[in-house]
């Protein structure tokens, strides 16, 4: 499913218009990247939450020279999912 019929879903399920669905689909996602952003956390009781992990400067290889390389420090965003997603998608 892509964001186009994610849109038209949550539509057909609310009885709204794809339009708002999309505004309000595209507001709370820009809520959640400027939390992350920001250093937090989002938790969605139910459905999961999204968290920021820090990865530490490693040592790499190159896979055609073989040579060592330092990869970088990063942030990148995790999800974690809930009981109640992991429980619906057990069944």
């Amino acid at each position: 499913m892509n964001k186009t019929e994610l849109i038209a879903a949550a539509a057909e399920k609310s009885g709204l218009s794809k339009k708002d669905t999309e505004s309000a689909l595209n507001a709370v996602l820009e809520a959640v990247t400027e939390e992350l952003t920001a250093g937090g956390k989002v938790a969605i009781v139910g459905f999961g939450s999204f968290d920021v992990k820090q990865r530490d400067e490693r040592t790499g290889r190159n896979p055609a020279t073989g040579e060592a390389i330092t990869i970088a420090a990063s942030r990148t965003p995790v999800f974690k999912p809930g009981k109640a997603l992991k429980d619906a998608v057990a069944k």
